[in-house]
């Protein structure tokens, strides 16, 4: 709960087995542990979350994500596979969420700093939408943005538009004359766009491991600052998924 707002403030994190680049991507390990594991230990540390919802699909092959879901103590709701929008706002909705910070499985190392940093911009002026990944500032895969559950509730019976559905705040950001919209930015030590750590290929996999097996040893709570630097010194990294293309909203 944030200071001075009694609302009640949950994560949606979508997740899924099927991803068409890498299969079963979510639960793949990451220093010993799935990645939606790693993503929602860091999460847990929010001073701001009320809590998690793991927002996943009703078909059987994602039985696993449920089951790590109630292993790891947080909730987990099950919807269409298509239909994200729904799906995230059927989540929300079912841990009577107030505000929705919305989370991808994608993105493992994500810091609850930003996350946090999210709620605070929010909350600073009269805001629908407060994101910072419409004009990239910090490392691909750190991406978090933050809207009252009534703004997409409002958002899913406006449109149908497929686009829409599968890309859950779009409609939101494309409306600025609606919608009151943010766009922040990464302070100067976490300012690298150029980075992309977000996991959808192979060669992402071998970048994210080799980044949480490095820094958890020697400062476990590490933070997108941490990432940014040890990564500016490791440029051999950097190369492994180099050529790894991001897809854009218009593609699915």
């Amino acid at each position: 709960m944030f200071p001075g707002h009694p609302q009640k403030i949950i994560a949606t994190i979508e997740a899924r087995m099927a991803s068409s680049r890498l299969p079963g991507k979510v639960l793949s390990p990451l220093a010993g542990k799935p990645a939606l594991e790693r993503l929602t230990e860091r999460l847990k540390r929010s001073k701001y979350l009320d809590g998690i919802v793991v927002a996943t699909t009703d078909k059987s092959g994602d039985d696993a994500i449920e089951a790590l879901a109630k292993q790891l103590g947080v909730g987990c709701f099950r919807g269409s596979e298509d239909d994200v929008l729904g799906r995230v706002l059927g989540a929300a909705q079912s841990a009577n969420a107030d505000l929705i910070c919305e989370i991808t499985g994608d993105c493992p190392l994500l810091d609850w700093r930003v996350v946090d940093r999210g709620i605070e911009e929010f909350f600073a002026a009269p805001l629908d939408y407060a994101a910072n990944c419409l004009s990239q500032s910090y490392p691909l895969g750190f991406e978090t943005q933050v809207f009252p559950t009534k703004v997409l509730a409002e958002v899913d019976r406006l449109t149908q538009d497929p686009v829409d559905r599968t890309h859950v705040s779009y409609y939101i950001y494309m409306h600025p004359e609606k919608y009151r919209v943010k766009n922040w930015v990464a302070n100067p030590e976490a300012h690298a766009p150029e980075m992309r750590l977000t996991l959808d290929e192979t060669d992402d996999l071998t970048l994210i491991d080799q980044v949480f097996s490095q820094l958890l040893p020697s400062k476990p709570d590490f933070s997108a600052e941490d990432v940014v630097a040890f990564l500016k010194q490791k440029p051999e990294l950097l190369a492994i998924n180099e050529h790894v293309r991001q897809k854009n909203a218009q593609e699915g």
